[in-house]
């Protein structure tokens, strides 16, 4: 704000002009001027922090009016990542979709392909046909993805408040996680590995040692975010008292996952609402009861350890056995193998199928070209992200490609506590608690 100028001349009131306000003052009170300036609250400007700023977990806009330092309203502005996949879904195959879905949250692919294919399976009706070890396997891979999605929220956080090293840290826990998806999908991102009914495959060969071997280390690795962090002053005083919302304005707006059980609600749908035999697992839900952005952390650093005792019982259940569902109409009819080229069907089975078996040839014509189809129906299903409730609503008309798939992401509803959480603080603290809602844009702007 440009300072006021005052001219000894004649009374009048302010005026613009390109240096500001210019108050013409004769006599009076010096008091009373400045209560006028003060009154025309020109201090109070309106910052875009985004969509290209660093610090906002991609392609987020954030319009904060600030009055000095302090945020007095903060608004998102979302869309800028839009993909169009839930459309694009209307046009694919039930099968394909998986292709498509695992796209969105780019870093809870699993969730995005397993959270679909249990609402395709249950307007299907064969939930109970699919084969126990595609379902642990489906469990291995979540939790796997749980703590790979946490150790990106920790890494990043922390680089937005200096704390470099956690960066560091983090991705190097998370890159050999990334390497154990390329072992058993072929890629590190982007599977489409779960399919309505099972899996694209099986485990590789020596999978199962090198996931233990994986287990160990991340064990050994754990106790050091505790040591540079958890008991850090800096890193505490940074975090402690930052994005508050307590239960009644979580419930108020719909928020799930880390941010809810911070208020000291153990809500988790691995509990209340358990799927792919979740209630037969031994772990702990994480709650803390500060509502702020450090108990967020420490949250996701026990849903790790959770997490990893979860895939430790998954690695001592794998039993021999299908990986998908024994119905040929549905089954995806290919046998795939990693090769030099990257993940793709078995010489052995094109040969077969080409060459010895009519039947498994025309299944793969039509499955491939047209897919199977699905009952008429609607399904809701849920599971619980690493960011909170993630559901798919999907509707089938009959045909071999879904008439409306629509989900509910937990980063597009959580976004709605930003102005909760960042009103009345300090702009520097808006970076914090971006980070301790850990958006990602990819399943906002779907």
């Amino acid at each position: 704000m440009t300072a006021p100028h005052v001219h000894a001349t004649p009374p009048s009131g302010p005026r613009e002009t390109t240096e500001g306000t210019v108050y013409t003052v004769s006599g009076g009170d010096w008091d009373e001027v400045v209560q006028s300036a003060a009154r025309a609250d020109d201090e109070r400007i309106v910052v875009n922090m985004g969509p290209q700023h660093p610090s906002t977990h991609g392609v987020l806009r954030l319009i904060l009016e600030i009055d000095g330092e302090t945020v007095t309203e903060a608004r998102c502005g979302i869309g800028y990542l839009h993909t169009g996949i839930e459309k694009s879904t209307e046009f694919r195959t039930w099968t394909q979709g998986t292709t498509l879905v695992t796209r969105m949250d780019y870093l809870s692919s699993f969730f995005n392909e397993t959270v679909y294919c249990l609402a395709v399976e249950k307007l299907l009706g064969i939930e109970d046909d699919v084969p126990d070890r595609a379902t642990v396997i489906r469990v291995l891979l979540m939790e796997l993805n749980r703590i790979s999605s946490h150790l990106v929220a920790i890494a990043t956080g922390g680089m937005e408040l200096g704390a470099t090293t956690v960066m560091i840290y983090g991705f190097r826990d998370r890159e050999m996680i990334m390497d154990a998806y390329e072992l058993v999908t072929g890629l590190r991102m982007n599977h489409a590995f779960i399919r309505p009914g099972g899996l694209a495959q099986d485990l590789p060969a020596g999978a199962v040692d090198q996931l233990r071997d994986l287990v160990r280390t991340l064990k050994k690795n754990f106790p050091e975010y505790d040591k540079l962090a958890t008991g850090n002053p800096v890193f505490k005083a940074r975090m402690q008292d930052i994005g508050y919302l307590d239960l009644a304005g979580c419930m108020a707006l719909g928020v799930t996952g880390p941010i809810l059980r911070s208020t000291g609600l153990p809500f988790d749908l691995r509990k209340s609402d358990p799927y792919c035999g979740y209630e037969t697992y031994d772990f702990d839900i994480a709650t803390v009861d500060t509502c702020d952005a450090y108990g967020r952390f420490l949250i996701r650093l026990e849903e790790m350890r959770q997490s990893l005792r979860i895939v430790e019982q998954c690695l001592d259940r794998l039993e021999p056995g299908p990986v998908m569902v024994p119905d040929k109409k549905i089954a995806w009819p290919a046998q795939l193998a990693l090769g030099p080229d990257g993940l793709g069907n078995s010489l052995d089975h094109i040969r077969k199928i080409m060459g010895t078996s009519m039947e498994s040839l025309i299944h793969h014509f039509k499955l491939v070209t047209e897919g199977f189809r699905v009952p008429p129906g609607q399904a809701y299903t849920a599971v619980e992200s690493p960011k909170g409730e993630l559901g798919a609503h999907v509707v089938s008309d009959g045909g071999t490609r879904p008439y409306r798939v629509h989900f509910r992401d937990p980063s597009f509803t959580n976004l709605q506590a930003l102005a909760a959480m960042c009103e009345g603080g300090q702009l520097a603290d808006v970076i914090v608690v971006i980070a301790s809602i850990d958006p990602v844009l990819g399943g906002v702007d779907r």
